[in-house]
């Protein structure tokens, strides 16, 4: 038979579209030719697959050959179906049985000799390689990443004859076990190491049990980055699919996946140079930006009001939605980004406004000027605004607090809680806010002033609620009681107050 049918996976974001290689031979001047959409490193494949054939001491077919990627309307980019390519060729001239391919999926980039090499989100096709019931044959530099998403179902192949003698023999390539890897807590670092700021503290472990936005404002060396740098210690571990979904993105990036953070929560500082594609991922083919590399994690915006205005624009949506879409002419490609926002600045362009030494000289106007670098709707998105006054020399010089240890235990506790609800409280809708945030009459009379004295929205009352709901889950309490409104209003009104005039 002419006609062969091979699986292999493109990549499309961190999305993996099955892709279709067909390979026709006919009659004719040899001849071969690629068609659907396939770009320059794909079309570059017929003279790869051709030395890699001839060099492992197969024959060529001297015919015409065609092969068709499909769907034809999905760009193919990069080495990933040489493996699949040279296969076809070799399933429909007879040299490698038709059978058993339908079983398989083939991913992987053919050097000359025939041996195989690594490509690029191998992750995300063996998870979707093991959602469609196949196995997936990639190269071994990819197995151990590829075992993460497809347990059991994983092939390496060192080299094209390896391949060829899995469909003759289905028992000659071993399958690559799972094996997770071990998880290191050295390097986080503790809560311990902060002294005094016991308020602050506390809306760390607030923002950590109930996922919110926040944003530290303070004198500078007052320890704003030193307690951000805290938070990933207060968070749970990933659940596997969470860390399937972090890492699935990290694959993709620039950096790459590191295996030793498997299941640890992703914690991103980008400069405050960053533009806003750097922010929300970009180029002619689309790479995941910061706020996607921070899916699940924690994303640290030290310096907040020197990011560029157009760079902190867009994480506008993604805070609301937990996705951004990249668009470009021919196709959308959409990434996770499900990130907690942490956020550092100063309260003035000197920052020491408010200093009792008055050393700050900086003019309202200056101030105002400076603090209006970030716009009314991404402030109105950050649950908890809390203030970091300098430190007294005592407090730093008294015995160290809980450890993040401890504080991850309540933490822990309370997402439990949530999760029983079926939702973190970040992320309640407004029917579940309404069911689980529940006020009575005084409650409801302690939001109203504060609405009236501070100009509150409608989107800061609904954070109050969740923050004060998460109050109450770390206090153990089913119904939210007043103390928890009180403290959630504080949060969010705290900035307010200390405006200048």
């Amino acid at each position: 038979m002419s006609l062969a049918v091979i699986y292999s996976r493109a990549q499309l974001g961190i999305q993996a579209p099955l892709v279709s290689v067909e390979v026709h031979l006919a009659n004719g001047l040899p001849a071969l030719s690629i068609v659907g959409l396939p770009e320059t490193a794909v079309r570059e494949s017929k003279d790869r697959v051709r030395s890699a054939l001839l060099n492992s001491g197969f024959e060529f077919p001297a015919r015409r050959i065609t092969i068709n990627l499909a769907p034809a309307e999905l760009p193919k980019q990069g080495g990933r179906y040489d493996l699949a390519i040279a296969l076809g060729i070799l399933a429909a001239s007879g040299q490698v049985p038709l059978e058993p391919l339908p079983s398989y999926e083939f991913v992987a980039e053919l050097a000359l000799s025939g041996a195989t090499r690594p490509v690029q989100g191998v992750l995300s096709s063996a998870i979707a390689a093991t959602g469609s019931g196949r196995q997936l044959i990639c190269a071994p530099d990819n197995g151990r990443e590829a075992s993460l998403g497809g347990p059991e179902s994983v092939r390496c192949a060192s080299h094209l004859l390896d391949a060829c003698k899995q469909l003759h023999e289905p028992a000659t390539l071993p399958l690559v076990m799972s094996a997770k890897p071990s998880i290191r807590t050295a390097d986080i670092p503790d809560l311990r190491d902060v002294r005094g700021q016991q308020q602050a503290r506390r809306a760390l472990e607030v923002a950590a049990a109930g996922a919110h936005s926040m944003l530290l404002t303070g004198p500078p060396g007052t320890g704003k980055t030193l307690l951000a740098s805290r938070l990933p210690g207060l968070l749970p571990e990933l659940s596997d699919g969470e860390a399937l979904e972090a890492a699935s993105v990290a694959v993709i990036s620039s950096t790459g996946f590191e295996p030793q953070r498997w299941k640890q929560r992703p914690f991103r500082a980008p400069h405050h140079t960053a533009s806003a594609v750097a922010l929300a991922g970009g180029g002619s083919t689309p790479r995941p930006g910061e706020i996607s590399l921070a899916h699940q994690g924690v994303l640290f915006l030290d310096e907040l009001p020197e990011f560029q205005r157009q760079a902190l624009e867009v994480l506008r949506e993604p805070l609301e939605t937990g996705h951004v879409t990249i668009s470009r002419a021919s196709r959308q490609t959409i990434f996770p980004a499900r990130f907690q926002l942490v956020a550092a600045m100063n309260p003035c362009p000197c920052g020491y406004f408010g200093e009792p030494e008055g050393r700050c000289h900086c003019t309202a106007d200056q101030v105002q000027r400076y603090r209006q670098r970030i716009s009314g709707p991404l402030l109105d998105r950050i649950d908890l605004q809390v203030n970091m006054p300098r430190i007294p020399w005592q407090q730093l010089q008294a015995p160290p607090g809980e450890d993040s240890y401890t504080v991850r235990q309540r933490v822990v506790q309370a997402r439990h809680l949530q999760a029983s609800r079926g939702a973190l409280n970040a992320r309640l809708s407004l029917d579940e806010m309404h069911t689980h945030c529940t006020l009575d009459q005084n409650q409801r009379h302690l939001l109203e002033t504060a609405v009236n004295r501070f100009g509150l929205s409608p989107r800061a009352v609904h954070r109050i609620l969740k923050v004060s709901r998460t109050i109450a889950d770390l206090a153990g309490e089913q119904r939210v009681a007043d103390q928890h409104l009180q403290e959630a209003i504080g949060y969010r009104c705290m900035d307010k107050t200390a405006a200048p005039a």
